[in-house]
């Protein structure tokens, strides 16, 4: 099993089983982003690595980008990519905006290549 951390500037391609503005089955809330997984991977929970794909601003059913940060969960063993269209960036701030929909609950850290770590708490 790879670390998440070897998928950092690697290219991915996510399948959306949580388009943008599509319903959480159980809690109710509506996707402000993309969400999906790559498919043929194993996270920490045994399933599939979820992916936020960030910047693009309609729903998508698959999307191929770059993996531009991790957010590690510190709580929880279900880390998330942050995938992006190559050549574009967030920074961390905009990453916690865009992802607080869901990473509200969860402390957790932004992890990039060749950067300091941004922890935040629930």
């Amino acid at each position: 099993m790879n670390s998440n951390k070897d998928y950092l500037n690697k290219i991915v391609t996510v399948k959306m089983d949580r388009p943008l503005g599509t319903k959480h089955p159980k809690h109710g809330f509506v996707y402000p982003v993309n969400y999906g997984y790559v498919p043929d991977t194993i996270s920490g929970d045994g399933e599939e690595l979820d992916a936020y794909v960030l910047g693009e601003h309609e729903p998508l059913e698959e999307f191929t980008g770059k993996v531009v940060a991790i957010i590690h969960r510190l709580n929880d063993n279900d880390d998330k990519l942050v995938v992006m269209k190559e050549g574009r960036n967030y920074t961390d701030e905009q990453i916690r905006a865009l992802t607080e929909f869901q990473e509200q609950y969860f402390e957790s850290e932004i992890i990039r290549c060749n950067s300091k770590k941004t922890v935040l708490g629930k």
